[in-house]
């Protein structure tokens, strides 16, 4: 009965909300002599909307007893749906036995009222308690979901930073806590691991019996492919993402660094650094295009574990990220000397290396990007790159780097962003910083450290000849 009733409540909600709307209307209407021949249209109004009102209820009553919803929205809404039935009752008695008008027609403006709070609520439920606002929430007039910003993939929570919010922006919807479609919670761990009507929805090292991964491996066009087709799909990256996190136990407290990671996986946690921040670009592509780069010298990086990508379209200006390398040598980074004429953009993040290996890279003239961020360097290492005259941005999080230190830098007239947390650069020394470089902006903390991108193309145009 509840799954067969419970599913024709929206069809029926729709019905008394634009019935008795309009027998509210009536009633304040007809004081005017223009609309007297309004009179008999009450009667049938208030009939069929509190007929439809009782029938509403009581499919939306059977349809919260099904388990897709629980929680205080729901009851607040089954409430109010029934309190617009009683005062339809007591509105259509009080027409037909024309007792007390006046009454009648405050109590109308009561029903309208209840139905505009009821209607809301039960939008709420359906669409999302923002469905009146996310329409505002971009200058594009589509909704954004914002998500906590990830500085460093290999340092974040699996499940708090990188899985939760896919389930919070594609899934809550109908696996929230307002709505469990199939008794289905993706809100809480417990809920989670506890699964749905067939309790195998999460199956830690099982992604392949688990139904949660079967559904949205599904084609769009599959009745139980999730996310619903009309809802926002899930990118392929995502559905890696939950199936990486499955396979390896689907852990709630540990995290990305302290889980095995296949090849397939680690540039798909690369792209997720950076995620919910708008990035300014950097204008730091070179205007004058060069050749292509040496395929043997490209495939000895990628060999040692580099990744080697273009940083624009139909352009052979490279980038490395060595963040994927395991125990990176000083001496490695002199496999980056065969293409140091296309390579501008250098990631070095959490490696090892030390003062040694920034003599390599300050020969490395056309480099523009360099990620220096939580490695052995100090104020030595500096020295070398006095030399990359074409420098924009330099990161420097998590160094021994101090203030002399980076004075020696002055030179480099093009950078634009500095980022400095966590070095050796006292408080009261910022000030005289800034002025020693007035074109860049020096981040000291409580920012959003951008990444070196290794999975996106960047649009760039190419001139004309």
């Amino acid at each position: 009965m509840q799954q067969f009733l419970g599913p024709f409540h929206p069809v029926l909600v729709h019905l008394p909300i634009g019935i008795l709307l309009l027998a509210c209307l009536f009633q304040w209407l007809v004081l005017r002599d223009a609309y007297k021949k309004l009179e008999p249209a009450i009667g049938i109004a208030l009939f069929w909307g509190m007929i439809f009102a009782i029938l509403s209820c009581i499919t939306g009553y059977l349809l919260s007893q099904t388990g897709d919803y629980e929680g205080d929205l729901v009851n607040n809404h089954q409430w109010l749906g029934i309190s617009v039935a009683i005062v339809s009752i007591v509105q259509y008695y009080l027409y037909k036995r024309s007792v007390n008008a006046g009454f009648a027609r405050w109590l109308a403006l009561i029903l309208f009222l209840l139905i505009i709070i009821t209607g809301h609520l039960g939008g709420s439920l359906t669409h999302g308690s923002d469905y009146l606002t996310k329409s505002f929430s971009s200058d594009s007039g589509v909704s954004k979901s914002i998500r906590k910003p990830i500085p460093d993939i290999q340092a974040a929570k699996v499940y708090t930073d990188v899985v939760q919010p896919l389930f919070q922006e594609k899934c809550y919807g109908c696996h929230g806590p307002n709505k469990q479609k199939g008794k289905f919670r993706l809100d809480q761990p417990d809920f989670i691991l506890k699964g749905g009507k067939e309790g195998n929805d999460v199956l830690p090292g099982n992604p392949s019996e688990s139904e949660l991964i079967k559904r949205i491996l599904l084609e769009r066009n599959e009745e139980h492919h999730m996310p619903p087709k009309e809802k926002p799909q899930l990118t392929e990256n995502e559905r890696d993402l939950l199936h990486w996190w499955v396979e390896t136990g689907a852990s709630f407290d540990k995290q990305v660094k302290d889980l095995p990671q296949q090849e397939k996986i680690k540039p798909v946690l690369i792209s997720m650094q950076g995620v919910g921040i708008e990035k300014k670009p950097i204008a730091d592509i070179p205007e004058k295009e060069t050749g292509k780069a040496s395929e043997s010298a490209i495939k000895k990086l990628k060999e040692r574990g580099a990744m080697v990508l273009p940083v624009a379209q139909n352009s052979n200006y490279l980038m490395v990220n060595f963040v994927t390398t395991d125990s990176l040598k000083d001496k490695d980074l002199e496999l980056l000397m065969p293409i140091s004429e296309q390579l501008i953009w250098l990631k070095l993040s959490n490696q090892l290396i030390s003062d040694e290996a920034m003599k390599t890279i300050g020969k490395l003239n056309n480099l523009t990007r360099i990620q220096l961020d939580h490695t052995a360097i100090t104020d030595k290492g500096l020295v070398p790159l006095q030399q990359l005259s074409n420098l924009v941005y330099l990161n420097l999080v998590g160094t021994k780097i101090t203030s002399a230190g980076l004075t020696k830098l002055k030179s480099l007239n093009k950078l634009q962003q500095i980022y400095l947390y966590q070095t050796a650069i006292g408080k009261s020394e910022w000030e005289d910083l800034k002025k020693i470089f007035p074109k860049a902006v020096l981040d000291s903390g409580g920012y959003i450290v951008p990444t070196l991108v290794s999975d996106t193309t960047v649009m760039k145009e190419k001139k004309k000849s």
